[in-house]
């Protein structure tokens, strides 16, 4: 490949990768939910049966403090 072209190429696909790599070194951070998010969640799991009623409890009592 001509260098020309080739100094074209990348020059137009560096801006792509850098969003790439700004998103992967992103996923490591957390947000941190309220606790009145992490309850709402919580009854929603509940709701879309994807925890019993036992596991919503346990988790509720952990969430808050009891």
């Amino acid at each position: 490949m001509k260098p020309l072209v080739l100094l074209v190429l990348v020059l137009a696909i560096t801006p792509l990768l850098g969003g790439c790599v700004a998103a992967i070194g992103n996923s490591g951070q957390r947000s941190h939910a309220t606790l009145g998010q992490q309850l709402i969640d919580l009854q929603k799991a509940k709701e879309a049966n994807a925890i019993s009623e036992a596991e919503y409890q346990t988790q509720r009592s952990k969430l808050l403090g009891k």
